[in-house]
């Protein structure tokens, strides 16, 4: 019986076909054709030809544009396009980018996303010196939709390529990679399976299993780019609901099935404590223009943890909302009068 949202994960069949290419660019997308045009030229500036790299766009079912007719316009021809019969979901239709993947190496770039000049000659040369790796990730900036890079680095792990020693003691207590700077070797998905369980941090606990069963390798370049702040999308609609913060326990409880049972009681806590930190500054950038929502996240980031670090961050969220209160409210009232002065402009034309 077909779930939107499997139990277990998805199993991944073996690709038998004659078509054997290094590489599987798979392109996921739902309503993101705005920033596809983006992620698709990131990737046709490093095509290494159809012998050798697979690129192609899974459309599930959008409805805000015609992608087939923008992917044949950039590609003109060289990528390719499938559409799924109905919306069956990010999980479902991440795992159909697998089972039509044909190459050795499967990247799943969000058609959000973007990669950055010499990321798959990194991860190549990543996977040949490190053949016992499962998979192999860089390091990755931040976009925001408007302004562009977002000033925040991520902390490198390692100063130069190589194996990450005890990876799985780290990513088990917080997520610290983003699916565009990843790439997967297609054997580890058919041995592990697909994404499941959640719509919010199923990219974590798949890392997490993947770190569990096999070495990954990691390169401190800055060569694949997330975009945050579009206002629209699966983790978006997360935060507003309150999904995300139960999505995320869900996920730590998974976890820990994937852990030597010694170490399982110290990384909850800790992956719990962090997780509830993460939410507190989550409604913190919601504070502005969705109060309820802001506050939802609050009580979200108490019934994940309660201990004195998230105390500190609650009380530290109130202190600032009681300070910038006013402040809030006139900008609020502010953007209100300009609305309403446009719609009385509008009806007078």
């Amino acid at each position: 019986m077909y779930k939107r949202t499997p139990d277990q994960p998805p199993h991944i069949e073996s690709y038998s076909g004659v078509e054997n290419p290094l590489w599987s660019v798979m392109i996921p997308v739902y309503n993101c054709i705005h920033y596809l045009e983006e992620a698709l030229e990131s990737v046709l500036q490093q095509d290494e030809g159809c012998a050798l790299m697979q690129i192609e766009v899974v459309d599930d079912y959008s409805s805000d544009g015609d992608v087939e007719e923008l992917v044949n316009k950039i590609g003109k021809g060289r990528i390719g396009y499938y559409r799924q019969k109905e919306n069956l979901g990010s999980l479902r239709n991440f795992e159909t980018c697998i089972n039509r993947s044909k190459g050795k190496y499967v990247h799943l770039l969000h058609g959000d996303d973007r990669i950055e000049a010499g990321f798959y000659d990194e991860i190549a040369s990543l996977f040949r010196d490190y053949p016992e790796s499962g998979a192999a990730y860089t390091n990755f900036n931040y976009i925001n939709s408007e302004s562009g890079f977002v000033p925040h680095k991520n902390k490198s792990l390692l100063k130069s390529p190589g194996i990450l020693a005890d990876f799985i003691d780290q990513i088990a207590v917080r997520n610290l990679l983003q699916p565009p700077a990843i790439v997967v070797k297609r054997t580890t998905y058919e041995a592990l399976g697909s994404f499941f369980a959640v719509h919010f941090g199923e990219d974590w606990e798949m890392w997490v299993r993947i770190a569990a069963k096999f070495p990954v390798a990691y390169s401190p370049k800055y060569l694949a780019s997330y975009r945050v702040g579009h206002g629209s999308g699966i983790s978006y609609t997360s935060f507003l609901t309150g999904q995300n913060f139960l999505d995320m326990k869900k996920v730590i409880d998974i976890i820990q099935h994937y852990l030597p049972e010694h170490k399982r009681s110290k990384i909850r806590k800790a992956s719990l404590a962090d997780t509830a930190q993460y939410t507190v500054k989550c409604a913190g950038s919601l504070l502005l223009n969705n109060r309820k929502a802001a506050f939802r996240q609050i009580k979200g980031a108490w019934s994940i943890s309660k201990d004195i670090t998230t105390l500190y961050w609650i009380l530290r969220f109130y202190a600032m909302y009681i300070l910038r209160y006013k402040q809030i409210e006139n900008m609020l009232r502010k953007r209100k009068k300009i609305g309403f002065e446009k719609n009385s402009l509008s009806e007078e034309k």
